[in-house]
């Protein structure tokens, strides 16, 4: 079973750029697509982007394409998120978890919920 907990949160202004990571642990982590949602405050959780168990294919929100860059490092059982550009919208929780389901956006289709990082950005 993976475990995954985030870091890199933090304050931005807007345009700035933030790194976010997701440590994980347990066996065999190059064998889950690990994907990152956002949760804003009066808002339901929405996907943001996800990436296969082998970092070949990545999957988008449209509102970050162009922005963000999700990435994984297996040896480091890691995925991060490179955000750039950042607006105040993009103010979140940001989770990072691992899919099970088939549906790449939608939340059901994930576990092992990490415990969330806060990204504030100001304009």
């Amino acid at each position: 079973q993976v475990r995954l907990v985030e870091s890199g949160g933090g304050r931005a202004q807007a345009g700035g750029s933030l790194r976010l990571s997701c440590a994980a642990s347990g066996l065999f982590f190059s064998d889950y697509d690990i994907g990152w949602f956002r949760q804003a405050p009066g808002k339901e959780r929405e996907f943001v982007a996800a990436i296969t168990g082998n970092g070949v294919r990545t999957y988008y929100a449209d509102s970050v394409k162009g922005r963000f860059t999700i990435s994984r490092d297996n040896a480091e059982r890691a995925v991060y998120l490179q955000m750039n550009s950042l607006r105040p919208e993009d103010t979140a929780v940001y989770y990072c978890a691992s899919k099970f389901g088939t549906e790449v956006t939608l939340s059901s289709s994930y576990r092992a919920w990490g415990q969330g990082t806060q990204v504030t950005v100001s304009s």
